[in-house]
């Protein structure tokens, strides 16, 4: 394919699903990469299909989205939320995940991944979303998280330890419907 042919390309659509257990496989590829060269995840070690399916598990069990990105018939990044901490004062707070695939960043993956996560989270009782970007240099994360209204709380310096260096966090929010203009339902 030439240039000027790809320039009039038409990428497929990019459907947004909620995730399948069949989905797990590419899902898990799609971390594992991401383990193994990359900083997003401060893991080391992936995570296998079956752990994945419970963590899968876990976020649906709170009632939290776990979404694919499907396009051409492939799984091409995910993203989910799950709970900022157990104690009970946090009920309402959550926090986000988004993972591409190596090799399609930029192409409105992770954008409509977190669309459409937002847009989920919102008809739940949360208020607050938090993103935990691994690596301060992550410009690709904060621009996306930046784009849907997240806003930079604080950077963590040195949380992280990887690929022989420390690595920083930097913590960002975004209110989620009402946010904290208003009580959560059912407080008077």
């Amino acid at each position: 394919m030439t240039i000027s042919e790809f320039a009039g390309h038409t990428a497929p659509p990019i459907l947004v699903r909620d995730a399948q257990e069949a989905d797990m496989a590419a899902i898990q590829a799609i971390y594992t990469h991401h383990v193994l060269y990359g900083l997003a995840s401060f893991e080391e070690t992936p995570p296998s299909v079956e752990e994945m399916l419970a963590r899968r598990q876990a976020v649906l069990g709170l009632g939290l989205p776990y979404l694919a990105a499907e396009q051409g018939g492939r799984i091409v990044g995910y993203s989910y939320a799950t709970s900022y901490r157990p104690r009970p004062a946090y009920r309402h707070t959550i926090e986000d995940s988004v993972y591409v695939a190596d090799g399609f960043g930029g192409r409105g993956i992770g954008s409509a991944l977190l669309g459409a996560l937002i847009a989920r989270c919102e008809t739940g009782p949360w208020r607050q979303m938090l993103a935990n970007v691994g690596d301060s240099a992550n410009a690709g994360s904060i621009g996306l998280h930046r784009r849907f209204g997240f806003e930079p709380v604080g950077t963590l310096r040195s949380t992280g330890f990887k690929f022989g260096r420390w690595v920083d966090t930097v913590l960002m929010q975004r209110s989620l419907g009402p946010g904290d203009r208003t009580l959560p339902g059912g407080i008077a």
